[in-house]
């Protein structure tokens, strides 16, 4: 077992991190690759894209490897889909799809949540969209909601990408920490399970795995997609470093670290969620690790948060849904601060 190092400076409640560290095998295979600074890393990724494709149960030319999915997201908007066509994604999301979409000259469309809070996907007007798209990008388990999309509305979004040839790139992020037998894109992949459709999934080891600073990423998804994934990427040949390839190839094998972030990180939420409740204040139901509370006025209580406080959260207003703080479920005497100082800043009327 293995604690995240502490850091001295503000509480990092903002970025989603993982405050239980990474795993200690990947941490040793990672110091050891850097031994050899001189030499460049294997451009074709070819051990973490091995250990992934018999961790996923997939084949290899199923994964691409990348420098966090960062990378993959911009990679999709430059070499899949019709590129003459604009992308499609909800409104009030991770805003790297549309700076991409837009980077590539595709164009954005969003769809407007819906939900008697408006902030539910709203599968049906999404699926509808994806007609007249180049791409579509979905964010499940969503970021900033922490909302996860249930089984009917995601294959519902499936079957619209496999009747219209439109790709569907799934940003599974947080997919780790949610529920086990969740709706994946890994439902729908394999050469028993294949469905077909064009789906792409972009997974991170930045957030349960703890390696956010090793920026390594990937995609799993149908093979011809992932083989154009794999080409654009020859433009960035030794983007994935060698101390990230060793230290993903670890982490896959240590099911025990991850296990324990990720049954950590559900007690830490539900406890966070009790607590607001107790106080009287309203918050999302999450699938992830970090949890959304409303504030009347979001983006004077980040500021407020930093500036007096040193406490960091992120203003879902710069998602594009005002009016909540997304909050990283990090050490409980950090949350305990932020619950305390909020109480100051926003008191409820």
């Amino acid at each position: 077992m293995t604690t995240a190092t502490a850091l001295t400076g503000p509480a990092r409640l903002h970025l989603s991190e993982n405050p239980y560290g990474a795993s200690p095998l990947a941490l040793a295979a990672a110091r050891e690759a850097i031994d050899l600074t001189e030499v460049y890393p294997d451009p074709a990724r070819l051990s973490p894209v091995a250990a992934l494709a018999a961790h996923l149960g997939v084949a290899e030319d199923q994964i691409a490897v990348a420098n966090g999915s960062d990378e993959l997201v911009l990679l999709t908007a430059l070499a899949l889909g019709d590129t003459t066509r604009p992308g499609v994604t909800t409104a009030a999301t991770f805003p790297g799809y549309r700076i991409c979409l837009e980077t590539a000259r595709r164009g954005c469309t969003e769809i407007p949540l819906t939900g008697p809070e408006g902030v539910d996907t709203d599968a049906e007007r999404f699926a509808e969209a994806l007609a007249g798209a180049g791409i579509g990008y979905l964010c499940n388990p969503h970021n900033p909601t922490g909302a996860l999309l249930d089984r009917r509305r995601f294959d519902l979004l499936v079957a619209a990408a496999e009747r219209t040839g439109t790709p569907l790139v799934v940003d599974e992020a947080y997919a780790e920490f949610a529920p086990a037998g969740s709706p994946q894109v890994l439902d729908h992949l394999g050469p028993v399970r294949a469905s077909g459709a064009p789906l792409i999934s972009l997974r991170t080891f930045s957030k349960a795995y703890g390696l956010a600073a090793l920026r390594i990423g990937y995609a799993v998804g149908r093979a011809d997609l992932i083989a154009k994934l794999r080409e654009a990427q020859g433009t960035m040949p030794f983007s994935v470093n060698r101390a990230a390839q060793a230290g993903a190839v670890a982490a896959l094998a240590d099911r025990a670290t991850l296990a324990r972030a990720v049954a950590l990180t559900a007690e830490r939420r539900a406890w966070f969620r009790a607590e607001l409740a107790a106080r009287g204040r309203r918050s999302l139901p999450s699938a992830t690790n970090f949890v959304a509370v409303a504030v009347p006025d979001s983006a004077s209580a980040e500021r407020l948060l930093a500036e007096r406080h040193d406490i960091l959260v992120r203003d879902a207003g710069r998602f594009g849904l005002p009016g909540y703080l997304r909050v990283s479920l990090g050490p409980t005497e950090q949350l305990e601060r932020f619950l305390d100082v909020l109480d100051e800043l926003a008191p409820l009327r």
